[in-house]
């Protein structure tokens, strides 16, 4: 009988389990669906002004810009990890956390690299081993696009300071709730496009070429960032979704196969005490 108290035990356990992993994906499929429509809503816009900013980068003249846009030699290198706040979210986190990693040793082997962490798991994995400058895992507690212009603001001041000399985002790309892209984005310096099209050279500018890209070029790369850390949160809550439904699928095959060693353990024990008794009313008649 205590073997049969400890499969029921184990039932309770896995079915309070089943019950808790059910209401973290109902919770995520909610959470999910405004993020995705934020996302979706954003990215014509946010990939438009960066088509528009790397035309104009092509043919930006003397100082238009140049902040921006100056290739230095790679010697001092920021990566911006955007990772989650909370786990049970599958591989969500150690996706970008291996790609950070691989980075440095592949990629930048030999130079200083550094973290700017979005995203306690990032920033709790790299301040151990690296030197992270600063960790901004607050802003999903209010995710606007005026407090992600801040960090924005940061990243670019410590590229025209000198501070660094290439800055890449590392972060999770919304593909939609089972799928996220791993994705490495080159933030500054700003890449020209490969082939700048014809219609580049028709460009009317008002009031002044120099007057337009000094307010295009930060807010390009402010959006660039909003967007990145959206896609980010959206793949959040589709990988905790599929996590969980995952979870919950698993805890009731657990669930099932304990009712059936159960059952099975409760019909040995009442057989046996049968044979018992039989066993017994033999030995009296004898």
């Amino acid at each position: 009988m205590a073997n049969l108290k400890e499969i029921r035990n184990r039932i309770v356990s896995v079915s309070s389990t089943m019950q808790i992993t059910s209401a973290m994906k109902m919770v995520s499929a909610a959470k999910l669906k405004k993020a995705q429509d934020a996302i979706t809503a954003m990215r014509p816009y946010a990939n438009k002004l960066a088509e528009l900013l790397q035309n104009f980068s092509g043919s930006l003249d003397g100082e238009i810009g140049s902040n921006y846009t100056d290739k230095r030699e790679v010697n001092k290198v920021l990566i911006v990890a955007i990772t989650s706040n909370r786990g049970l979210c599958g591989a969500f986190n150690s996706n970008v956390i291996k790609e950070c990693v691989s980075m440095v040793k592949d990629s930048y082997a030999g130079r200083q690299v550094d973290f700017l962490t979005i995203g306690k798991k990032a920033n709790d994995i790299f301040r151990k081993r690296h030197h992270v400058i600063s960790d901004h895992s607050k802003i999903f507690d209010e995710l606007t696009f005026d407090n992600t212009a801040e960090i924005a603001e940061q990243l670019m001041q410590l590229y025209m300071d000198g501070a660094y000399d290439k800055i890449e985002l590392v972060y999770n790309k919304f593909k939609n709730a089972a799928t996220q892209i791993i994705t490495t984005e080159q933030f500054l310096p700003i890449t020209p496009a490969e082939q700048v099209s014809s219609s580049t050279a028709d460009y009317i500018f008002e009031p002044a070429k120099a007057a337009i890209v000094e307010q295009l070029i930060p807010k390009s790369l402010k959006t660039q960032l909003y967007k990145a850390i959206r896609d980010s949160f959206a793949s959040e809550h589709g990988a905790r979704m599929t996590a969980m439904h995952k979870a919950t699928d698993n805890a009731t095959e657990l669930r099932d196969q304990l009712k059936l060693t159960y059952n099975q353990a409760r019909q040995a024990a009442i057989t046996n005490e049968i044979l018992e008794i039989v066993g017994g009313a033999e030995a009296l008649n004898n």
